[in-house]
């Protein structure tokens, strides 16, 4: 019985080296999954404080200036130093939006809410970038569309 257990320990382990063998590797075509290689260039974010048009209704606004450096965590937020409601004066900046003091049943706060606190989770710098997949977008001005009363 012994030998029995020890045959097919050793037909197991022969069996599993042969399998483990024939397993793809998962890092790709690369020979040296460890060696350096030139990293791809970052984007050029567009840093000339131009507020653009939104491309639609709702959209949160785009940043335009950089934001490098900026600390944003739960014990700071810089973005607040200029675009607080009590701040907005005197730095010049757009004041946020009074939706960013209401809770999601619609209670004012005094200060901003939580859930509004992390201003990169909707709001991201102007990249000077290719797009990523084509974009036929086209506004409603484009199309000929007129407002109510303009006729």
């Amino acid at each position: 019985m012994r030998l029995f257990a020890l045959t097919l320990t050793a037909i197991c382990l022969a069996a599993s080296v042969v399998v483990a063998q024939n397993v793809p590797e998962l890092t790709g075509p690369a020979k040296d999954p460890m060696a350096s290689m030139p990293a791809e260039a970052l984007e050029q974010y567009v840093a000339d404080d131009k507020r653009l048009m939104r491309a639609y209704p709702e959209q949160p606004p785009i940043i335009p200036h950089s934001i490098e450096g900026y600390q944003l965590s739960v014990n700071a937020n810089r973005c607040l130093t200029c675009h607080k409601r009590e701040h907005s004066l005197g730095s010049g900046a757009p004041m946020i939006s009074v939706t960013h003091y209401m809770t999601r049943d619609g209670q004012m706060l005094a200060d901003v809410s939580p859930r509004r606190y992390f201003c990169t989770q909707c709001h991201v710098p102007q990249a000077d970038t290719a797009p990523l997949i084509d974009n036929t977008f086209t506004d409603m001005s484009e199309l000929g569309a007129k407002g109510a009363g303009s006729e």
